[in-house]
């Protein structure tokens, strides 16, 4: 049989390993280059990885869940040409390093001591697994070497531990209530493991406070439909994020300290004298935050049409890892759904993000007339490490102000 050996790439960013999400072949399967091989989650984004060759699929390197170095091996193809090669998919085959052999061993020192020998014997039976298995494992208290590994190999998987896991419940008799509901585990793996981490990680790293502010909408709305009335029918329409984009790119000239990244291994605040707009955004797999690029170089057509463009290529998993990457500050917002308040949550290691609530008719005192006007409130969270109280109330009360008289977005 002559193997080709795909081994795990560096997809970017010098990015030390990435976890399988989905397997699009199995073993036996026939693959054609370029075809499809597997989806890996990077702590970025999810990449498609082609086939570099034609042949057919004789092992895979990890289950779905599991977490592989970059340089592993991936897959293993039949090719069917007599050749056995090693090569990471879409990229450069890697140089292997030369390996120095150690001189040679005098006879009487080969002999091990008896705990030695145990020790050595109890390395070679002991099942394999990914470390994020292991850590899984420990966590939840199984005892790897009980367990029957179902990989390649005989490795244990993330699902292998579901298996244990429910076996024991199921023995013990807590996996149902005295009403017989049964509980469905579900693995937490790919972009809902990504987000769960960088969630918690967020909240452990950075002291948050959050402010929230009532904007009065109703001349901005006023605006918007009358721009949009004069905009071709093919051509992109505003919506109100590309209103409070402007505002926070004109804030922000007067407040550069929101406009940061705070690397707190190293006690060092990164101030960016571009803008750009991290924009959070609802998929089928789970939340992304696109990148809108020197947002402060852009109009509100252009803005209106980049994330729209950056939008769609996230729901349909085609976003790229540059356009997920290089956020100085994110706007996050769930429109109509987006209630009165929330608490968002700050896009490590970001120091701000701007929560935009629904839209609402209320009646307002103006001039001491009650009038009906649309309200809009912004909740806004903060580092408070990076960014005083006093400060990220003025930034939201100056976007408060652009966006309540609009004609101020556009003024230098």
């Amino acid at each position: 049989m002559s193997e080709y050996v795909v081994k795990m790439p560096d997809v970017g960013e010098g990015i030390a390993e990435a976890e399988i999400v989905e397997w699009h072949v199995n073993v036996g399967d026939t693959i054609a280059e370029d075809q499809v091989m597997v989806e890996v989650m990077t702590d970025k984004a999810t990449v498609e990885l082609p086939s570099p060759v034609s042949g057919i699929v004789t092992s895979v390197g990890a289950a779905v869940g599991e977490i592989l170095q970059v340089g592993a091996a991936l897959i293993r193809i039949d090719t069917g040409n007599g050749v056995v090669d090693e090569v990471p998919p879409a990229a450069e085959p890697a140089e292997e390093p030369a390996v120095e052999l150690p001189p040679p061993v005098a006879a009487e020192e080969i002999a091990e001591p008896p705990v030695a020998e145990a020790r050595s014997a109890e390395r070679t039976t002991a099942p394999t697994a990914a470390p994020a298995v292991r850590q899984r494992a420990a966590t939840l208290g199984i005892d790897l070497a009980g367990v029957t590994g179902t990989g390649p190999d005989g490795r244990v998987t993330h699902a292998d531990l579901d298996a244990q896991l429910a076996r024991s419940r199921s023995a013990s008799g807590t996996n149902s209530s005295t009403t017989g509901d049964v509980i469905d585990e579900v693995p937490v793996v790919g972009l809902r493991r990504n987000i769960a981490q960088r969630m918690q990680l967020a909240k452990e790293r950075i002291p948050h406070f959050t402010y929230v502010e009532e904007i009065d909408v109703t001349e901005l709305e006023r605006l918007r439909a009358k721009l949009n009335e004069q905009q071709g029918d093919d051509q992109t329409k505003l919506t109100v994020l590309p209103f409070l984009m402007r505002a926070v790119v004109v804030a922000v000239r007067d407040f550069p300290q929101v406009n940061a990244r705070y690397d707190d291994e190293n006690g060092v605040i990164n101030r960016h004298r571009s803008v750009h707009l991290g924009i959070a955004a609802q998929t089928p797999k789970g939340l992304m935050v696109p990148v809108v690029m020197n947002a402060d170089g852009r109009d509100l057509w252009d803005s209106a049409a980049e994330v729209a463009r950056l939008a769609t290529a996230a729901r349909t998993n085609k976003v790229t890892l540059e356009e997920l990457t290089g956020s100085t500050i994110t706007i996050t917002s769930l429109g109509s759904l987006g209630g009165i308040v929330s608490t968002p949550i700050i896009n490590y290691p970001e120091v701000a993000i701007v929560g935009v609530n629904k839209i609402a008719t209320r009646p307002v005192y103006v001039d001491g007339v009650l009038l009906p006007r649309q309200i809009m409130n912004l909740s806004s969270s903060f580092d408070h490490r990076v960014v005083d109280g006093a400060d990220a109330a003025a930034f939201i009360q100056r976007i408060k102000t652009l966006l309540e008289t609009p004609a101020l977005l556009f003024i230098d």
